[in-house]
């Protein structure tokens, strides 16, 4: 039976969907979530801003064995989602263990810039 890898609890301390893109491919970011237990993962998100209230409980599921790839764009809750150009931070929070990448496309220009890195573990 495959077993859980990873920590419950990650975060996200930088994150921010540039306003605006050139060229053919649209700036975006992603939370990408690995689960290599034989059991489904109920992630629970947090998003804090610098000037308004998070936005909490936004739930999202991985199943068992598989790889998802969350844009930051399409967390919702209650009509509340993140705005382009506002700094934020993300707190991931699983029911079982999991691993946590952070991606950011910046399409800003016409040269693309794309970041990659690993999110920061709680034990």
């Amino acid at each position: 039976m495959p077993q859980a890898t990873g920590e419950k609890r990650w975060f996200i301390p930088d994150a921010y969907i540039p306003e605006h893109s050139a060229g053919q491919l649209t700036s975006h970011e992603s939370v990408c979530v690995l689960n290599t237990a034989s059991d489904d993962a109920l992630l629970q998100f947090t998003v804090y801003f610098e000037d308004r209230d998070p936005i909490e409980d936004i739930l999202v599921v991985v199943p068992a064995r598989r790889t998802r790839h969350i844009r930051t764009s399409s967390l919702v809750k209650d009509g509340k989602s993140i705005p382009p150009g506002v700094p934020y931070a993300i707190e991931v929070r699983s029911d079982i263990k999991v691993i946590v990448q952070y991606s950011r496309l910046d399409a800003t220009q016409a040269e693309n810039a794309l970041m990659s890195v690993m999110a920061f573990p709680i034990q």
